[in-house]
């Protein structure tokens, strides 16, 4: 239950951690050029309203569609979501598109699967233009019908909630609606909405009034900060949390800690606290501002202050940050996020790749992984080819017998899927990786074939106490088994040289690629991408084998799917070891993975595999792999 919680929150994080740009944009634009602003201007400000509107929404939906559908899913969930804007342009309708968003991405990504290897030829453009605008219509009519008005529903909700507490005297436990609000980005609509006109009037009478502190207080959010600060055990989280205390504190943009508390929902309890305690103060010392510390920055808020109430204010915005910070720092110290060895690997990736070395992976299996909860495992490698596909074949029949219930699939390491568990990458791939699933544990590896991670992630499974049948297994298995072509003409007995003299890893790279291009299967200008692809990270594959192939910008020059054997029965250097059998792959879709599955069975046959470095026989060959 708490991995999934923190995957959940992983998830709504990686929706809107890319666009914390736009949320610093329409933060600065409002502190600076609204009528309460640094500069008031009327001109500038009238970006404010439409930036929260539509350019968030829309970014944060287009961002949750990408992750689960691709750049499909993007163009999808951006659609969709206007729908739930326009149901109500009062309200930003965040929590909509973290909603709409992945659901897009899903409903595409369905339907691609579905008409995998059924398009008519010819036909492939129409339909895939005319079912990206019909599902996009479809979600955006559900949108505005359903999913806008919901995000109403919960406005009204909270607001009904604000008034009641405040009616009653109860004014405290207000930060109970307060703080979630802020999360969803409604603080406006409640802020502007309730407290604004009721503490107009009361400043009116008395010359302050409470009720302009109650949102607007830094302190709270100031708290979560500095416990990812000084707590957080992901280095990367650690080391921007510093910059967001500035932004937040003196620019007065709490937007900008929203998205930490989305990584570990659970951290909503610290400003609530925070909030509540100072509340409690400042309504026991009577203390209030003479208008609406906006933006609410810390300098806004003092200025804001009559003289007498100062020292009463300052102590109630650091009540608030103390109490925010000691609840949020354990829950965040607990949290499932990386550890330092994480850290350590990825100093050791990165000095490896400034020497040209491959680095062997350090990185264990973490003993936070629950076996049994693991459903999609994805092998990763620059263009989700070659390597990944030989190295999810090899493991998903490795896993079948003990763990039917499991999918194991390959792809680029740019495009993981957001369900993904286990994402499984060489070490210089890790922080695309991490970019690409934010939610996945990696699990890094020095090849595809035969590593210790992959080994210990096997003891895992088969440890894991897990109540799935074989029979539950066996038909996505099969599923996973039948994609890709039927193999005919992906390897000709032209496209089998045996015997070769041994060169070095370009010349054999080079020859590969010019091979391909021979027999009409890609361009001249593969061949050079199939040299910077093997720059990016080797395409050695450990027991003799290894399948250079081309970068992902690549595929454009791929004119049908090939691949080629050269055999070089003294080997040739891949780095530390050498590679007897080289596979020049050039693939569309999925067409070239019965053939690289096939490789694979052969390489669990250790004679046959002997006997395919050394052979002569091209017609032993073709059969074999045919």
């Amino acid at each position: 239950m708490k991995n999934k919680v923190q995957q959940f929150g992983k998830f709504l994080s990686a929706m809107v951690m890319p666009n914390i740009g736009a949320l610093i944009a329409f933060g600065f634009l409002a502190a600076l050029f609204i009528d309460t602003g640094w500069i008031p201007n009327k001109n500038f400000s009238s970006m404010v309203s439409p930036m929260l509107t539509y350019l968030i929404p829309v970014l944060i939906a287009a961002t949750g569609g990408k992750m689960v559908g691709g750049d499909r899913g993007r163009v999808v969930a951006a659609i969709a979501v206007i729908g739930a804007i326009m149901s109500n342009t009062e309200i930003t309708m965040l929590m909509a598109a973290m909603l709409v968003g992945p659901l897009s991405g899903f409903c595409i990504k369905k339907f691609d699967e579905r008409m995998e290897g059924h398009m008519p030829a010819g036909f492939e453009m129409l339909i895939n233009n005319f079912s990206v605008g019909i599902f996009g219509l479809v979600l955006a009519l559900l949108s505005y019908i359903a999913i806008g008005p919901l995000m109403s529903g919960i406005l009204a909700v909270l607001t009904a909630g604000v008034n009641v507490l405040v009616n009653h005297g109860l004014l405290p436990l207000v930060s109970i609606f307060i703080e979630p609000a802020k999360v969803l980005f409604l603080n406006n609509a409640i802020n502007h909405g309730v407290f604004t006109p009721i503490a107009t009037g009361q400043a009116e009478e008395l010359g302050k009034s409470i009720m302009y502190m109650l949102e607007a207080n830094p302190g709270p959010g100031l708290g979560v900060l500095l416990a990812y600060m000084f707590c957080c055990r992901d280095k990367g989280t650690r080391q921007s949390a510093p910059g967001a205390v500035i932004i937040h504190l003196f620019g007065g943009i709490h937007e900008i800690y929203f998205p930490y508390i989305l990584m570990n929902p659970a951290v909503i309890i610290a400003p609530i606290a925070g909030n509540m305690a100072a509340i409690f103060w400042f309504n026991m010392m009577n203390c209030g501002l003479r208008g609406p510390a906006s933006p609410g920055s810390i300098i806004a808020y003092l200025m804001m202050t009559p003289g007498p109430d100062m020292w009463k204010v300052i102590v109630g915005v650091v009540l608030a940050a103390a109490i925010s910070f000691a609840i949020a720092a354990p829950i965040v110290k607990m949290a499932g996020s990386k550890s330092l060895e994480d850290a350590q690997n990825k100093v050791a990736a990165r000095k490896a790749e400034a020497k040209g070395q491959a680095a062997m992976a350090k990185q264990g299996i973490s003993s936070d992984i629950n076996g049994s909860a693991i459903k999609k495992i994805i092998f990763a490698c620059d263009a989700g080819m070659g390597s990944s596909a030989m190295g999810a074949t090899k493991f998903r029949k490795r896993i079948q017998g003990i763990r039917p219930d499991i999918t194991v699939a390959n792809t680029s390491v740019d495009n993981i899927p957001g369900d993904c568990d286990i994402a499984v990458v060489q070490v210089t791939l890790v922080e695309r990786a991490e970019r690409s699933a934010p939610q996945a544990q990696i699990i890094t590896i020095g090849n595809f074939l035969s590593d210790p991670n992959l080994d210990a992630l096997y003891e895992k499974l088969d440890r894991a106490d897990t109540a799935v049948t074989a029979a539950e297994g066996s038909a996505g298995q099969a599923e996973q088994d039948g994609a890709g072509g039927d193999g005919r003409d992906v390897i000709t007995a032209a496209g089998i040289r045996l015997n070769q003299p041994s060169v070095s890893k370009e010349e054999a790279i080079q020859s590969a690629g010019e091979l391909l291009a021979e027999l009409g299967y890609v361009d001249a200008s593969y061949v050079d991408a199939m040299q910077e692809r093997e720059k990016i990270v080797t395409t050695y594959m450990g027991m003799g084998v290894a399948i250079p192939h081309g970068t992902t910008q690549a595929k454009g020059t791929v004119k049908k799917t090939g691949i080629v054997l050269l055999q070089y029965p003294e080997g040739v250097d891949f780095g530390e070891e050498k590679a007897q059998l080289v596979f020049g792959i050039a693939g569309i879709g999925d067409e070239h993975l019965d053939l690289l599955a096939k490789i694979c069975e052969m390489l669990e046959d250790e004679e046959v595999l002997e006997e395919l470095k050394t052979t002569a026989d091209v017609s032993w060959v073709l059969e074999r792999l045919s």
